[in-house]
């Protein structure tokens, strides 16, 4: 008997594994086309940027660098080219840098991921703890002080809130560098220009995860198992630590993976924001010279990060509270 409903057990599991597998292989699919249509049927014409808008040239040079780039090909013929090049490992050549998307990328790539990361890990830490102070003693001023300035920081927007911090702590202070990733390739310079950015975007994070912590938090309280766990005798520190916020996190994680994107994309504004030579500025150059190969090779990685969090929160969600999976049988 037991042997049977372990059986059956495993059988559940891996349907829902294989279930969530084939979404996520479908997402991916639908990005790929995406990530080749939408620098496409962007406006303009990369001939145009390519050359320069001031150079006189003849309509056979145009059509020459059309055929020699490509474009003259339906867009179906173009798409399998995609495919066929991203298969075999290469994200296409660059018009306008004149060098592989791919080398392109991974030269900056860790330092979109060095701020993005960095800004998660105390966003995501300072924001939960606050949030669960917030919600827990909810009637008290801190804790309506710290909701509201959270209010006010999660209303606005990182670039805004960028450009903020750049002209206080910047411009009229002088107490970061204008622009670079460092000044000199060591440890201590890194840190000095990349503190201002972290905290930026560390401080949205943190903002937005105290209201939904805040608001998960005091649902739980009111809920029956707290005051049972109180009434054995234990303590309100106990309850919310142990207790409360185990339950109450599982929004977050979904917040996380719904957030994704939003929380990179505002990390390439806020690069653009402070001059980083990251992937903000690289994308920024690839949308006024229409680069299509750089944009294609940026939007895919974003979209692979973006799913790769959604897999993340759902083996988190598995972890902290396994009954989401069971119900999913």
């Amino acid at each position: 008997m037991n042997r049977s409903v372990n059986v059956s057990s495993i059988l559940a599991y891996s349907t829902t594994i294989l279930r969530k597998a084939c979404r996520y292989v479908l997402s991916f699919l639908v990005v790929l086309t995406l990530v080749f249509l939408f620098p496409r049927i962007m406006p303009g014409n990369p001939i145009v940027h390519l050359i320069g808008e001031d150079v006189i040239v003849t309509p056979e040079i145009i059509e020459e660098l059309t055929i020699k780039l490509g474009l003259d090909k339906p867009l179906s013929e173009q798409f399998l080219i995609f495919i066929q090049n991203l298969a075999a490992g290469d994200l296409g050549y660059s018009y306008h840098l004149h060098a592989p998307v791919a080398e392109l990328i991974l030269e900056r790539l860790p330092w979109t991921l060095l701020l993005a990361g960095t800004a998660l890990l105390i966003g995501y830490s300072i924001g939960v703890l606050a949030g669960a102070y917030a919600g827990w003693q909810a009637k008290q001023r801190k804790a309506k002080t710290l909701t509201c300035i959270g209010f006010i920081i999660s209303c606005t927007p990182p670039y805004l809130l960028g450009l903020i911090f750049f002209s206080v702590f910047v411009y009229y202070l002088g107490w970061f560098p204008f622009k670079g990733l460092y000044t000199t390739p060591d440890i201590t310079s890194i840190m000095w220009h990349m503190a201002l950015p972290i905290a930026t975007l560390s401080l949205f994070i943190c903002a937005r995860n105290l209201l939904i912590m805040r608001g998960s938090v005091l649902t739980e309280k009111h809920q029956l198992y707290p005051q049972f766990a109180r009434s054995l005798g234990a303590s309100k520190r106990t309850v919310l630590h142990k207790h409360v916020m185990k339950n109450a996190i599982l929004p977050i994680i979904t917040q996380f993976a719904i957030d994704f994107g939003f929380i990179l994309s505002g990390a390439l504004f806020i690069e653009i924001v402070f001059s980083l030579n990251a992937m903000g500025s690289l994308m920024y150059t690839a949308i006024v010279t229409h680069d299509y190969p750089v944009l294609s090779g940026l939007f895919l990685i974003i979209a692979i990060m973006a799913i790769a969090a959604n897999i993340l929160a759902d083996i988190l969600y598995g972890i902290i509270d396994p009954r989401v999976w069971r119900d999913m049988q």
